[in-house]
């Protein structure tokens, strides 16, 4: 009989619980905190588009599935803010990104405490930049609805920030 810390699923447990692990379980632990931090992103996000700066319309899926109440707004209005909701999102979903990787994830400790936040923030500000002008332009271009444009932000700026944290921020 296994042990608690033996085999193959004591391997596992260990390397879930602890920061050393094998890059397929780096990977699904950095996929949860990741969630985590989406999870942030979209509650603030959509609190803000809905109450704080309006950003949603009757047609976007999100009203229409929460059946929120939406102030009308012209296109110009509702793409700028897009971009501000954005950003408060983002100050909020990444600080919980940052906190959850240093813990649980990757191991801290390639630059300087300072620098090592420093190129965390660089890195998700370039990767939230290039989506949040994909969710602008998609909105402003193409007319596409405030979710659909959020949905193609968050896909741009997770594909950029996993490659880059992992081999640029922490020691992998």
């Amino acid at each position: 009989m296994n042990q608690p810390g033996n085999g193959a699923i004591g391997s596992i447990v260990k390397q879930f619980t602890g920061r050393q692990a094998h890059p397929a379980v780096q990977f699904v632990k950095y996929s949860i905190a990741g969630a985590v931090a989406t999870l942030v992103d979209v509650l603030v996000f959509y609190v803000c588009a809905w109450m704080i700066f309006p950003a949603l319309g009757n047609d976007d899926i999100a009203v229409r599935l929460l059946s929120l109440p939406v102030r009308a707004v012209s296109e110009s209005l509702r793409s700028r803010n897009f971009v501000i909701d954005s950003i408060i999102a983002f100050l909020f979903s990444n600080l919980t990104a940052y906190l959850i990787n240093i813990v649980w994830v990757f191991t801290p400790g390639r630059h300087r405490r300072h620098v090592e936040i420093a190129l965390f923030y660089a890195v998700s500000v370039s990767s939230i930049a290039i989506g949040t002008g994909v969710g602008w332009m998609l909105i402003t271009v193409l007319g596409m609805s405030t979710t659909s444009s959020y949905v193609a932000k968050m896909v741009a700026a997770v594909m950029i920030n996993y490659v880059c944290r992992k081999y640029l921020v922490f020691r992998g």
